[in-house]
C-alpha cells in the first residue's frame, strides 16, 4: 500500500518536471534571443552596440544572486510558489521590454535574469523527487538539453524571424504574456502537498543553514567553478557576441553567423543528455567530465586555426556537445552534500556557475568586444579571442583533480571497503 502510494506520488512529480521544462525553454529562448536583435534592441533603448552588450550582461546579475534565493525557497516553500514566482516575474521582465528607454531594459533584463534563476534549480529539484538516484544525471542532462533546445530556438527561429521583418515588440510581448500563462500552469500542476511536507518537517534547517553546509563544503566551490568555465563560452561567446565576431572578424553574413552561433546550443541538446547518461552508466562523473572539455577545446582549435578543416558550424556544434560536460558538477555537488539541501546546493552552484560567468564577461569584452570595431588584423582578433575560452576550459580541467569522485561505483566501492 505504501509503495503504491509513494510510485503515485513520483509520478506527480515528473509530469510537475515535464511542465517545469516548459518555463527552462522560455528561460534560454529569453537569455539567448537578444544577440539576434542587437541593433534592433539598440535602437529601442537608445544605446550603443557596447551599451546594449552591457544591458544584456546584466541578466547575469541577479540570475546569479537569485539562484541563492531560489534554492533556499525550494528548500524552505517548496517548487509550488517558488517556481511560480520565478516564471511570473520572468514575464514581467520581457514585458518591461516593450518600453523604449534604457532604463526599462536594465530594469527588464534584471527582473528576467531574476526569474530565470528559478527555472533549473526547479527542475532538478522536481526530478530529485520523481526519479531515482541512478537515472538522476541523466533527468538533469535531458532538462539541460531541453532547455539549450530553447537557447537554439532563440537564434534559429528568432533570427529569421526578424530578417523577415517581424517587430522587436511583438516578440517581447508575446514572450511575456505566454511566460505568465506558463507560470499559472505551475501553480495548477505543481503537487500541493510538497510545499506541506516542508512545512510540517520539524527538523527543517533554519534559513541560512543549508548554505552554511554548502558553502562550508569545498567540494561544492569546484563544482561551481568547473561549471562555470565550461559555460561561459556559451553564454558569454555563442549567446552573446559569437554572431558580431562571426561577422565582423570572418566576415559572414547574418544568416551564416547566426546559424553558426546556434549550433552550439543545439550540440547541448544532444551533449547533455548522452553525456548525463554516460556518467550514469559508466557510474562515475569525473572521466565523462574530462572528456567533454577536451572535446571543447578540439572544436575551438578547429575553429580558430583549421577553419578550412571542416565548417564553423560544425566545430561550434562539437563545442556545443562538449560543453553538456558543464552539468555533470550538478550532480555531483548533490551527490557531495546532505539530501535535504537539494535545493540549496543547486541554487548554490547556480550563483558560483554564473558568479564566474558575471566576472569573466566584462573581462572578455574589454579585451576582446571594444577592439571588435577597430582591429586591423580580423584573423588574429578572432583567433585570441578563442583562446581566451582554451585556457579557461583547460583551467577547469586542472580544477577537476580536485573533485572527489561521487558516482555509483565509488559509491558502491566505499561501501563494501566498510564491511
Amino acid at each position: 500500500m505504501d509503495h503504491t502510494l509513494t510510485k503515485s506520488h513520483t509520478k506527480y512529480y515528473v509530469i510537475a518536471w515535464v511542465f517545469g521544462l516548459l518555463f527552462y525553454f522560455l528561460d534560454y529562448v529569453i537569455r539567448s534571443a537578444p544577440a539576434v536583435m542587437i541593433p534592433e534592441l539598440s535602437s529601442n533603448f537608445h544605446v550603443s552596440s557596447i551599451g546594449l552588450v552591457n544591458i544584456i550582461g546584466t541578466y547575469y546579475y541577479t540570475y546569479s544572486i537569485c539562484s541563492l534565493i531560489a534554492g533556499m525557497a525550494l528548500d524552505r516553500f517548496g517548487a509550488k510558489y517558488s517556481l511560480f514566482a520565478g516564471a511570473f516575474i520572468l514575464g514581467l521582465g520581457c514585458l518591461l521590454f516593450l518600453i523604449s528607454s534604457q532604463f526599462a531594459g536594465t530594469a527588464g533584463r534584471l527582473l528576467q535574469g531574476a526569474g530565470c534563476a528559478f527555472a533549473f534549480p526547479g527542475c532538478v529539484y522536481l526530478a530529485s523527487k520523481g526519479f531515482s538516484a541512478k537515472s538522476l544525471a541523466t533527468a538533469i542532462g535531458f532538462t539541460q538539453c531541453f532547455g539549450m533546445l530553447g537557447g537554439s530556438a532563440g537564434q534559429f527561429i528568432v533570427g529569421p524571424w526578424m530578417e523577415n521583418g517581424m517587430e522587436i515588440h511583438t516578440f517581447w510581448l508575446w514572450s511575456g504574456l505566454f511566460t505568465i500563462l506558463v507560470a499559472v500552469g505551475l501553480w495548477f500542476v505543481i503537487p500541493t502537498n510538497d510545499a506541506k511536507e516542508i512545512a510540517n518537517n520539524e527538523k527543517r534547517p533554519s534559513l541560512l543553514e543549508p548554505y552554511k553546509i554548502v558553502f562550508s563544503n569545498p567540494q561544492s566551490w569546484y563544482c561551481g567553478i568547473i561549471s562555470g568555465l565550461l559555460f561561459a563560452p556559451t553564454t558569454i561567446f555563442a549567446m552573446t557576441w559569437a554572431v558580431a565576431f562571426f561577422q565582423k572578424d570572418l566576415a559572414f553574413d547574418f544568416h551564416t553567423a547566426t546559424v553558426a552561433s546556434a549550433m552550439v546550443a543545439l550540440g547541448w541538446v544532444f551533449g547533455c543528455p548522452i553525456l548525463g547518461y554516460f556518467t550514469d552508466k559508466i557510474g562515475r562523473r569525473k572521466p565523462i567530465l574530462r572528456l567533454g572539455a577536451l572535446i571543447m577545446i578540439a572544436s575551438l582549435i578547429l575553429l580558430l586555426y583549421f577553419p578550412d578543416l571542416i565548417p564553423a558550424k560544425v566545430s561550434m556544434f562539437m563545442m556545443g556537445i562538449g560543453s553538456g560536460a558543464a552539468m555533470i558538477p550538478y550532480s555531483i555537488i548533490k551527490e557531495a552534500n546532505p539530501d535535504f539541501v537539494k535545493g540549496s546546493a543547486t541554487g548554490a552552484i547556480n550563483f558560483i556557475t554564473f558568479g564566474v560567468t558575471t566576472l569573466v564577461s566584462p573581462v572578455f569584452s574589454r579585451l576582446f568586444g571594444r577592439s571588435l570595431e577597430d582591429t586591423s588584423d580580423k584573423i588574429l582578433h578572432f583567433q585570441q579571442a578563442g583562446f581566451f575560452w582554451i585556457v579557461g576550459i583547460a583551467i577547469a580541467i586542472g580544477i577537476s583533480f580536485l573533485l572527489k569522485e561521487t558516482g555509483m561505483k565509488s559509491t558502491q566501492k566505499a561501501v563494501v571497503n566498510n564491511r
